[in-house]
């Protein structure tokens, strides 16, 4: 009857009032997304910049959801913006804000969340059409996959992550992608693959940051550090030369990355039977990690004494 399906003439008559109620939310989404300009675009970066800084010296419990509400402040927005550059470039934005909010949950022992975060960044990562920012999108999520349990996965999904970036990305991201995958492959306990991912990391990674990936924080300093927990992991005591070198080299901004190299020194020193280095670094470390109230560090140290 008139051309429609059953299910549209039995629905109940809407009222004029209720189609302009309609024209006029879709006017105003339409109004905010034009309000969206590259200096707003800016200012949600700088604001996630500086949850970045707060974020490594403090730790996430108080950023978790103030980070949270500007992603979905952005996320209502996007696709409303009809700019399409400007629109490319707030999903960036959402893309590093997405994979900073995965990382935090993911310290906050919250890996369903984590996991959530970073799968939205992938997805919005298309939008901005970047293959750089999917390609760290996927392997933070391997970070999670590695923290379950997942070795094999994760392994699979840095590998991808990194032969599809190959020749597409900057230099940093792509020494950065090879120590994700040199992570995995020693969580997996594959000692070869991961030193040679780890030695690739090292000739891709370039002597200065020429700010093609804001997003990220990378230098020589932190693949060592990398390179040092991937050998913790396969328990090789070289690991603690590497170590002790970075913790002198580590800027002391990096509360979180220090916890994590003082569990790693421990864990080596434990295996070695080395007890009172390994109780220094765990008296440390526990001081840091409740400093940045990371649920994370904690864990892996209740693991280790137990």
């Amino acid at each position: 009857m008139f051309s429609l399906p059953i299910a549209r003439l039995l629905e109940p008559a809407q009222s004029p009032l209720s189609a302009l109620s309609g024209d006029l939310e879709l006017q105003a989404r339409v109004a905010a997304g034009r309000n969206i300009d590259e200096q707003t675009v800016r200012l949600f970066q700088h604001q996630l910049d500086i949850t970045r800084v707060i974020d490594r010296r403090l730790g996430a419990p108080a950023l978790l959801g103030q980070l949270r509400s500007q992603i979905d402040q952005m996320d209502a927005v996007l696709d409303d913006v009809l700019d399409e550059v400007v629109q490319q470039r707030l999903a960036a934005v959402l893309v590093d804000a997405s994979a900073l909010a995965g990382w935090q949950s993911l310290d906050q022992g919250q890996t369903s969340d984590a996991w959530s975060h970073y799968s939205k960044a992938i997805r919005v990562a298309r939008h901005a059409k970047s293959a750089a920012l999917e390609a760290y999108a996927r392997a933070g999520q391997a970070v999670v996959l590695l923290d379950i349990g997942e070795t094999q996965a994760a392994v699979d999904l840095t590998r991808h992550a990194r032969t599809s970036a190959k020749g597409r990305v900057p230099d940093l991201l792509f020494s950065w992608l090879s120590a994700g995958y040199g992570e995995a492959c020693a969580a997996n306990g594959e000692r070869l693959k991961s030193m040679q991912a780890f030695d690739d990391a090292e000739r891709f990674v370039p002597s200065t940051d020429n700010g093609e990936t804001p997003y990220l924080v990378f230098d020589s300093t932190h693949l060592s550090r990398w390179r040092g927990n991937a050998l913790a992991r396969l328990g090789a005591r070289e690991a603690i030369d590497v170590l002790s070198d970075v913790l002198v080299r580590l800027d002391s901004s990096f509360t979180r990355a220090e916890t994590t190299l003082r569990i790693d020194l421990a864990q080596v020193f434990t295996a070695t039977g080395e007890k009172d280095a390994a109780a220094a670094h765990m008296e440390r470390a526990r001081l840091l990690a409740a400093q940045v109230g990371s649920v994370r560090q904690r864990k892996r140290l209740a693991a280790l004494v137990g």
